[in-house]
């Protein structure tokens, strides 16, 4: 599953440590989220994008396949 974590992490300026605490998860976390090592759970998923007040399917996406197919 591909995400724009670090896209929109970066852009804000945050580092892991900031985005973790935000979340109320680890650095460790968020760093496994970005390194796409750890598919977040749908509460952690939608936590994200609402922070980054994106929507969930903007936010993450199953690689080779679209929304609909």
């Amino acid at each position: 599953m591909r995400n724009r974590v670090r896209e929109l992490r970066s852009s804000r300026g945050l580092s892991q440590g900031q985005l973790g605490t935000a979340l109320g998860v680890s650095r460790q976390t968020v760093n496994a989220i970005e390194t796409e090592r750890y598919t977040p759970s749908l509460p952690l998923a939608l936590s994200i994008a609402k922070f980054f007040e994106v929507s969930v399917e903007e936010m993450f996406h199953v690689e080779g396949s679209r929304a609909g197919e």
